[in-house]
């Protein structure tokens, strides 16, 4: 991470007053606040972690996913024998805390700060699938967006979605 003297300083003083703010975990950012201080290029770059980036195109995927799971399940809902299909099958899991932190990031803060998709219950999880879903469920979307009806799926069309 390039920055220049001037963010450099402003980041510092910013840790700084997260250690006065946040006694529990002072050591963690003053460490931080040594690392931009005194520009120690390799360790800088841990910064990069600590913001994230999701690209347009990433974001509005995420949301179509979304979009996805809310007419599998008015779908499923309006069948009038949904017997053979579970309602776990047509709920939106989330994404693996682990190797899709960011994808999971992206959609707590649609539910809790966007509050879209109110209707998806993030179960004590929090939307953690707690298994990678992203291929996953890019196939599902491949099979949803080639049903003619995307809000009205028969049962032989969410079947198919849920076992892409």
């Amino acid at each position: 991470m390039e920055m220049t003297h001037a963010q450099r300083l402003i980041l510092s003083n910013q840790y700084k007053l997260m250690t006065m703010m946040d006694p529990g975990n002072a050591e963690r950012y003053q460490r931080l606040q040594t690392i931009v201080e005194r520009g120690y290029g390799l360790q800088m770059r841990e910064l990069d972690s600590e913001f994230g980036m999701l690209k347009e195109d990433t974001c509005r995927t995420i949301i179509d996913i979304m979009e996805m799971f809310h007419a599998l399940q008015v779908s499923w809902t309006n069948l009038k024998d949904n017997q053979d299909i579970g309602e776990l099958r047509v709920t939106f899991l989330g994404f693996d805390a682990v190797k899709e932190n960011e994808f999971l990031h992206y959609v707590r803060f649609l539910v809790s700060t966007e509050n879209r998709y109110q209707h998806f219950t993030p179960g004590s999880d929090n939307f953690n699938a707690q298994t990678p879903m992203w291929d996953k469920y890019i196939r599902m979307q491949t099979a949803w967006h080639a049903c003619p009806r995307q809000y009205h799926l028969s049962a032989n069309e969410i079947t198919q979605i849920i076992n892409a």
